[in-house]
């Protein structure tokens, strides 16, 4: 009887294997096409200049993928006073050197603390606040979607990740998520949308089913002030088992890795940080050990995650990352 059992048990191991064996397989891309974020209030908080940040990222670094993000504060200052300065100058900049954006929308957006409001929206009642952020949205397609430069919209960022940031979001109104969703594409139908998750901690469907483009993030090193430094324990075949289930699920979505980091993992601002303690965050080692995990997911879009740190470094005369940023650029299939 024992004999029987383990024999099923072991037929049971290798039927198992060998079915993510099958949904593991993906196809190895002859490039992998790399764009970059850019968020114009973390490179404020760095005490960039960030239009000189900018340029320099299109010009010096050659990229033509771009993530930009209309946080609402930046958009919205005041109630119905609408600033769109910093939005214009680079949708303009990437359409005259022929670069392709994707323009993220909604109140949760990249860059901690994650949810951006305007101070004068927090006093508003939820229905009132919602109201006031469709308006917010509602600007910002009108304004762009006849720019070529803009490819992709994102509406929020990892909006089902609530576990992390509670403090900040609170929790997910997802029949209000779908009202969003449901607004940017009756504002502009001509152009797909993307809606992300987390690599590491998101489950996917959620998000998944939603979309006509998934975004994924990939972090690889981590520290805690508890246990110190890690990397991550999640093998690079883990995403293509996901997205591959995912596409028997839902069907087949492109798949995009939307947030590759490559900058420190820190708890305060990086300004405060002395530049040798973030070196032992995040060093050539690391990025190089990033890249080769990010290529081994096999996806084919990977946004990189660090530009406006790698600047601040070359401006303090560590221009190592920026270098090498620029290899990387220069050796991908642009467009």
């Amino acid at each position: 009887m024992w004999k029987k059992i383990l024999s099923g048990f072991g037929l049971l191991v290798l039927v198992l294997v060998f079915v993510i064996w099958l949904l593991t397989r993906q196809e190895i891309p002859e490039t992998i096409i790399y764009g970059m974020s850019f968020n114009t209030p973390y490179a404020r908080e760095l005490g960039l200049d960030w239009k000189e940040t900018y340029d320099a990222i299109l010009d010096d670094m050659g990229v033509r993928h771009l993530r930009l993000a209309a946080h609402w504060p930046m958009v919205e200052p005041t109630p119905g006073a609408y600033n769109f300065y910093e939005l214009d100058y680079q949708i303009a900049r990437a359409e005259a050197v022929g670069a392709e954006v994707i323009l993220a929308v909604g109140r949760r957006l990249p860059r901690w603390p994650e949810c951006h409001v305007p101070d004068w929206a927090r006093q508003l009642s939820v229905e009132e606040a919602q109201a006031a952020q469709l308006a917010y949205m509602t600007a910002v397609v009108e304004r762009y979607r006849d720019s070529p430069a803009v490819r992709f919209w994102q509406v929020e960022n990892e909006p089902f990740l609530t576990a992390f940031a509670f403090e900040q979001c609170g929790p997910l109104d997802v029949a209000f998520f779908d009202r969003e969703i449901a607004l940017v594409r009756s504002l502009d139908p001509t152009r797909q949308i993307i809606i992300t998750d987390s690599g590491n901690l998101g489950t996917w469907y959620q998000s998944y089913q939603r979309a006509d483009v998934f975004g994924t993030s990939v972090y690889v090193h981590f520290w805690n002030p508890e246990i110190g430094q890690f990397r991550t324990f999640l093998p690079a075949w883990s995403y293509r088992l996901k997205g591959n289930v995912m596409a028997l699920l839902y069907g087949e979505r492109p798949v995009f890795l939307i947030e590759l980091s490559a900058e420190p993992w820190l708890i305060e601002p990086i300004v405060n940080v002395p530049i040798e303690v973030q070196f032992t965050r995040m060093n050539l080692e690391k990025f190089e050990d990033i890249l080769k995990y990010a290529a081994d997911t096999r996806l084919e879009r990977q946004y990189l995650w660090g530009a406006e740190w790698w600047y601040w470094l070359k401006l303090k005369g560590e221009p190592e990352f920026w270098e090498r940023g620029k290899q990387l650029f220069a050796t991908e299939n642009q467009l």
